[in-house]
């Protein structure tokens, strides 16, 4: 019996989960980081703004450039092996990230943790959505989504209040841990059982045999729209967060310890998003629970940036809005089951590593075209753009068939 065939879940499947959602955290928490930290790499190395963001956008391009490779390797080699080697790398990345001298030594540390961040979330939730029964698919996909927002607020913690104590250096290098953490664990997991069993239709192929395949006639429709949707919502996200902090702190006046507490705020309502969006999609679908909550972000968004100064007047009200905001992004926790549920095994984790990270190695321009609209107006504007994909992203979904209860035993 396959482990997504049993009717109740052990400690195998608990296993994985911890891994995967572990991984997601500390991915998230380094990528993230670094924003926190750009006001401190501005005074010490006299980095200007522009500087940081092509450093933030080229870190978001690695994402792409790292989806795609350790997709196809994770196909070929498993998802165990690959999810620990991208764990490795983007935790190696941040910690000599703490050694950088000048902008160059900067960017290809950032550069190499971006290929490790982008290669962690595919094969992650690939090694979820095999080894869980279908009619958990889509909750545990989501909740290894909430890895995200946890990520996010131990990046706002450490990076607004432990960074200005220890400095920009130190916190980089204790990123070493979640390396820590998987030399540690690893001999206590199972690979997906699903690969094992269709490994050896595929596993001597050449990796550029998957992508072949993905852009088959076959496969190349269901591809393209899935990837203009990630395309829809990883612009949302990224003209929504890359500039947060700052837009909170310079532009709306917040001290730092207030702009830590409102980005808490919006990923408290991030993880509650995420962990309640797999039950909503396994109650009505996957195509109508997208729309609900991209367009709660579409308006939240909205709000906590054009319409900041009208709902700022009413006590707390901007704090609602916030968290709205964070809530609606859990439309993020279901691309993992839908896209698992869309491509067979031999080319699921290419499929998904590479539509994925297209998605978010295309942010690199997110950062520079935020700056260049705040130069001419303000920041507000450049990240009230999120709102449109965010629209986009719930009109988009329904050209997809809606996949809920569908095995994925049936695409091998």
């Amino acid at each position: 019996m396959l482990l997504n065939e049993k009717t109740k879940l052990d400690k195998n499947h608990y296993r994985i989960f911890a891994l995967s959602w572990a991984g997601w955290v500390f991915d998230f928490y380094d990528l993230v980081l670094f924003t926190f930290l750009i006001s401190q790499l501005q005074t010490d190395l006299h980095f200007s703004a522009e500087m940081l963001s092509l450093c933030l956008g080229i870190s978001l391009f690695a994402t792409g450039l790292g989806g795609i490779i350790f997709g196809a390797l994770g196909d070929k080699y498993g998802r165990k092996k690959v999810l620990q080697w991208t764990i490795m790398i983007y935790s190696f990345g941040t910690m000599l990230s703490a050694f950088s001298w000048s902008f160059y030594s900067l960017v290809l540390f950032r550069f190499i943790t971006g290929l490790g961040v982008g290669g962690e979330w595919a094969t992650g939730q690939i090694y979820i959505n095999e080894t869980f029964p279908d009619n958990l698919r889509a909750k545990f996909g989501a909740f290894m989504q909430s890895g995200a927002p946890v990520g996010v607020i131990l990046a706002s913690i450490v990076g607004g209040t432990v960074s200005p104590i220890i400095g920009w250096r130190l916190t980089f290098l204790v990123s070493i841990i979640p390396a820590l953490i998987v030399i540690f664990i690893r001999k206590y997991l199972n690979e997906s059982d699903v690969w094992i069993q269709n490994k050896d239709k595929y596993v001597n192929k050449s990796i550029f045999s998957e992508f072949k395949q993905l852009v088959s006639r076959e496969y190349r429709k269901i591809f393209l729209i899935s990837l203009i949707l990630c395309v829809f919502g990883m612009s949302a996200y990224w003209f929504t967060y890359s500039w947060l902090p700052t837009y909170l702190e310079q532009e709306r006046g917040l001290a730092l310890i207030s702009t830590t507490i409102g980005i808490i705020i919006i990923q408290s309502g991030d993880f509650l998003g995420y962990t309640s969006f797999g039950f909503v999609a396994e109650k009505v679908g996957r195509r109508p629970a997208f729309t609900i909550y991209s367009f709660i972000m579409a308006i939240s968004i909205s709000m906590i940036t054009l319409c900041w100064n009208q709902i700022d007047a009413v006590p707390n009200l901007i704090f609602v809005f916030m968290f709205l905001t964070g809530f609606g992004t859990g439309f993020f926790g279901g691309f993992g089951a839908l896209f698992s549920e869309l491509f067979p095994t031999k080319i699921r984790n290419t499929a998904v590593g590479t539509v994925f990270n297209l998605a978010r190695g295309a942010q690199f321009i997110t950062p520079v075209i935020i700056t260049i609209v705040a130069t001419y107006f303000d920041l507000s504007y450049g990240i009230a753009i999120a709102a449109v994909f965010a629209m986009l992203c719930g009109i988009w979904i329904w050209t997809f068939p809606e996949t809920k209860g569908r095995s994925i035993n049936e695409l091998n």
